[in-house]
């Protein structure tokens, strides 16, 4: 699985190192980091405030496809707090190098799951002891998982791939056929204007229901008029 760097984007996207920069220096932290999987193409966007010499053996260690405190947080629903992570081989193939590079041992994973599977991981550390890094973290909680979020989906409507995920790919008929159900016809209706049945008028809103993620058509209908695939009558 390729691990994508995020600092390296081009100059017209979003400045993510200095979002989180931003964070730490709020908030009294050392270093943070933030990483997603893109849905659609399965790679690792990351980017990290931590060192160049760390973030290079990260890097060529493919640490992330071990690394515990990502696949605690990717089962978890709350904030992950590295203390409670087993000390098992993949701890120590990320911790004990770490300590190598003077990094601390010492911090927690929020994860942040969007509407289309997407999941992002922020991850904020800092060289203290537990009692101060309790103390540090309770009363900013709220703040990090509010950072979290608005990191998680400036990244999500930054990537191409998940603008393409957020902006379904409806065909012809089924457009056609949102559009006649905007318009107030009925399935007989719409079947009778286009020359088709009125089983295969289900056939297209079930379709276009999947593929906007909505239950029922109503729903599909407003979704589709918000993304502009239709026009509001």
């Amino acid at each position: 699985m390729q691990l994508i760097d995020l600092a390296d984007t081009p100059g017209e996207e979003p400045d993510f190192l200095a979002q989180l920069h931003g964070v730490c220096n709020t908030l009294g932290l050392e270093y943070a980091s933030y990483a997603s999987a893109n849905p659609i193409s399965g790679k690792i966007h990351a980017f990290t405030t931590y060192p160049d010499a760390w973030k290079d053996h990260y890097m060529a260690q493919s640490l992330h496809l071990v690394d515990p405190t990502l696949r605690a947080a990717a089962r978890s629903i709350a904030p992950v707090d590295w203390r409670r992570l087993e000390h098992d081989n993949s701890f120590r193939d990320v911790f004990g190098p770490a300590r190598d590079f003077n990094l601390p041992d010492t911090g927690l994973t929020i994860p942040v799951r969007g509407p289309m599977g997407d999941i992002g991981l922020f991850s904020v550390t800092a060289t203290v002891a537990p009692d101060a890094w309790r103390r540090l973290t309770g009363p900013i909680m709220g703040q990090l998982q509010t950072a979290a979020v608005h990191l998680h989906d400036t990244v999500m409507h930054s990537d191409a791939l998940t603008r393409i995920l957020r902006q379904p790919h409806l065909s012809t008929r089924e457009q056609e056929v949102l559009q006649w159900v905007a318009a107030g016809k009925s399935q007989q209706d719409i079947g009778d204007i286009l020359s088709i049945s009125s089983r295969t008028v289900e056939v297209h809103l079930r379709s276009a229901r999947e593929k906007l993620c909505t239950l029922t058509t109503a729903q599909a209908v407003g979704r589709a008029v918000s993304l502009g695939l239709i026009q509001p009558r």
